[in-house]
């Protein structure tokens, strides 16, 4: 009890301090035109888009489980609205944007600290065309003052930290507490994912190309999928496998809720995607229709690859392989041609399947293949943007091996390695603190009743329907 009641005076003093403390971390405004009404919808709907890809990877995800842990897989994803919903603003957000040094952000925007009025300089590199016309001291990234209110730059980027941890969850389904997982999301985010998010997004972060080594990652293939994918990899291995893994895994218990997720994951995959050029332009579209083409081109090679090496096209093969395509194009999305995020899609595909497979060959109990799909497809996209890159597409972007840029692939591979090292490092590490503490993993009881009325003392389903299902 005691401990319960430091820990709440704790957070209550740090909640008072910012709001009483806020105004000192501020800088002056810099002066900045009005916000473009377009691009700010623009945004807006973009965000909502990217939120709702987390409801939509708690329904793909959900449907893989066994019936007695499908609430407990829904809510892992959807308590990531709640908790990164509110860590974002209070700290977040400012580690990951705020001016600060190569590697991090500072403490400028705190608590929320930011106003309404336009970015005062260039946060990501989603930019446009017409407003490099328009802004001709844009190519020193010192005085481009953008088209969105800040508030809407700021809760657009909110949606990627909140589906990023979610994307864990796949390969630690059925067997860690809830309690365990909410303070790993937090220590992650904070940890993990805002110094990969400044270093690669932000001015003068280390990767990226607002003044950094120049790493093409036009919507989160590092920062977004290698982060989570390792991440993954290293809490399965850490966690250790399920009670029965790998004699007796149970089916999907629901594959609809396979596809529906995976339908909404394509949905707002366009959020994702074209609302990373920050404005509604050319970008923009170059990069909506990238997404969609290459959704099309990985679930079609996953069911080409079925139907020629297992017989049947599946429906989990057609939702699997259009995932797999969306992680590929993410990180190039707005510098292909609609030529090469139909190869991009292909390529992607081809190399998860396989992956796929071969994990099953290790024994590594990535329940949901989180890292095969995601850590390595977003190995893969980061690789073939390098490749495919043109400025014909976006002149804000870099020229790839195709066009004679060699040297994008090895300063690709170097951040693909640097991301590896955090996300890995960081993850064995805050793991190893939450079991030494409060442990991972539910009893060996829980894990055979289900995770469901053990850590949230309510079922999915009423009991007739699980016990149909079960003896199945």
């Amino acid at each position: 009890m005691f401990k319960k009641v430091v820990i709440i005076g704790c957070l209550t003093l740090f909640l008072l301090v910012g709001l009483l403390t806020g105004n000192a971390f501020a800088e002056a405004p810099a002066a900045a035109p009005a916000a473009n009404t377009g691009d700010t919808a623009f945004m807006l709907i973009s965000s909502a888009l990217v939120l709702l890809m987390t409801p939509g990877l708690a329904f793909f995800y959900g449907g893989f489980v066994r019936s007695h842990n499908i609430l407990n897989t829904l809510m892992m994803s959807f308590v990531l609205m709640a908790i990164v919903g509110v860590t974002w603003i209070l700290w977040g957000y400012s580690f990951s944007f705020a001016p600060g040094n190569p590697i991090i952000g500072g403490w400028n925007w705190m608590f929320g600290n930011i106003g309404l009025e336009t970015q005062g300089y260039l946060p990501h590199m989603g930019y446009e065309d017409a407003l490099k016309a328009a802004d001709p001291a844009y190519a020193d990234m010192n005085s481009y003052a953008g088209t969105i209110p800040h508030q809407a730059f700021m809760i657009y980027q909110a949606m990627f930290a909140i589906i990023t941890p979610a994307l864990i969850s796949g390969a630690i389904a059925e067997r860690m507490s809830f309690r365990a997982y909410c303070l790993f999301v937090v220590l992650w985010s904070t940890f993990i994912y805002t110094p990969l998010a400044h270093m690669v997004w932000a001015k003068g972060g280390f990767l990226g190309l607002a003044g950094g080594i120049g790493a093409l990652d036009f919507a989160g293939g590092t920062v977004v999928h290698i982060s989570s994918g390792v991440s993954a990899l290293v809490a399965a291995i850490v966690l250790g496998p399920r009670k029965n893994y790998p004699d007796r895994l149970s089916p999907p218990h629901n594959v609809p809720f396979i596809l529906l997720g995976a339908g909404l994951l394509w949905f707002g995959w366009f959020g994702f995607n074209a609302g990373s050029a920050l404005s509604a332009g050319t970008v923009a579209t170059v990069a909506f229709v990238a997404t969609n083409t290459a959704a099309a081109a990985g679930a079609l090679m996953w069911l080409i690859l079925e139907a020629t090496l297992r017989g049947k096209p599946t429906a989990v093969g057609a939702a699997t392989g259009a995932v797999a395509g969306l992680v590929g194009i993410t990180p190039a999305a707005g510098f292909v041609t609609p030529v090469a995020a139909i190869l991009i899609g292909f390529i992607t595909s081809v190399v998860c399947f396989f992956a796929v497979s071969f994990k099953h060959k290790l024994r590594v109990d990535d329940a949901l293949d989180t890292y095969p799909v995601h850590g390595v497809g977003g190995t893969i996209g980061a690789i073939l943007t390098a490749i495919f890159a043109t400025v014909e597409v976006n002149s804000g972007g870099k020229d790839g091996v195709l066009r004679g840029n060699f040297g994008e692939l090895f300063v690709e591979l170097g951040a693909i390695a640097i991301a590896y090292i955090i996300a890995g490092v960081g993850t064995w590490i805050i793991l190893k603190i939450i079991a030494a503490t409060v442990g991972l993993r539910v009893p060996d009881q829980t894990e055979d009743q289900g995770l469901d009325i053990n850590e949230h003392g309510e079922e999915g389903y009423n009991s007739e329907f699980a016990d149909r299902i079960s003896n199945k």
